[in-house]
């Protein structure tokens, strides 16, 4: 039975009744699901893909770009910076490679707690709850402006008291400026103490030309769910405040802390960063 045919019918894993969020507009959970090449995704995911590469035919590669940067930023923070507290918000459909994954490879002790609000991350929630012995996951069904219900919960596995690495990868392109998207990161970096870090990965306004922007937004308003809203790297620097920035900065998710005797084949339109609190 296909993803459709699951929803129409109201089958899939351990629900008896149809999922509790709308199909006939894309999603960009799912939409980056397809681009993955996974199958939790739905006709109207696909056709908003098939418009978007109309316009901006590197998508594939941004997406995949910004896959790697997250193995990176882990790898640096676990490996380098001694982090063995991660709070992984926006953390879509679990592929190869989640945060939990890469961090206990290197620190079997690491301890991650995961958030989203997609019914279709919750249903697949158990594949990131697999932890190594020594350490810990779990899996908080919450949206991101909900920071006190966020907090809350992930005290209950993390301590706040030690360096915890946020990361916000794709997300904070989600939360218009209507929701208050510099208050949010304020308030999750106000939780935690000197020396924890963020990871934010953001699509980029001047990272497009006036025209593909355009386009690209007409698109969004059309086929996807949840609005998007590109900004510009002088408009994420502010997110980032609080923080020294770990070399090279605020650049492209592909050109940060490369993988030495790896190539750049392609621009991406995110901008990544990662920042250490002061």
């Amino acid at each position: 039975m296909s993803t459709d045919e699951a929803a129409a019918t109201g089958a899939g894993a351990g629900q008896a009744n149809p999922p509790a969020f709308d199909t006939s507009k894309a999603h960009q959970a799912r939409v980056y699901d397809y681009l993955l090449g996974g199958k939790d995704n739905f006709a109207a995911d696909r056709a908003a893909v098939d418009a978007w590469l109309q316009i901006d035919p590197d998508l594939p590669f941004t997406v995949r770009s910004n896959r790697a940067f997250l193995g990176r930023a882990v790898r640096y923070l676990t490996a380098e910076a001694g982090i063995r507290q991660f709070l992984d918000i926006g953390t879509g459909i679990p592929t190869a490679g989640n945060t939990h994954q890469i961090a206990q490879r290197i620190a079997p002790e690491s301890r991650v707690v995961y958030v989203d609000y997609d019914p279709i991350v919750l249903a697949h929630a158990r594949a990131l709850l697999i932890s190594s012995e020594s350490g810990a996951t779990e899996y908080i069904d919450a949206d991101l402006r909900d920071t006190v219900a966020i907090l809350g919960q992930a005290s209950l596995l993390l301590d706040f008291s030690q360096p915890v690495a946020i990361t916000l990868l794709a997300l904070l392109h989600a939360i218009p400026d209507s929701d208050h998207p510099y208050e949010i990161v304020g308030a999750l970096l106000d939780a935690v103490p000197s020396g924890s870090y963020l990871v934010i990965s953001h699509a980029g306004s001047d990272l497009l030309d006036p025209g593909q922007h355009d386009s690209l937004m007409r698109v969004a308003d059309r086929m996807i769910s949840n609005k998007i809203t590109y900004r510009s790297r002088e408009q994420l620097a502010p997110f980032f405040a609080a923080t020294d920035l770990v070399e090279p900065g605020l650049v492209r998710v592909e050109e940060w802390r490369q993988d030495p005797g790896t190539a750049i084949t392609g621009r991406s339109t995110l901008w990544g960063a990662v920042g250490r609190k002061r």
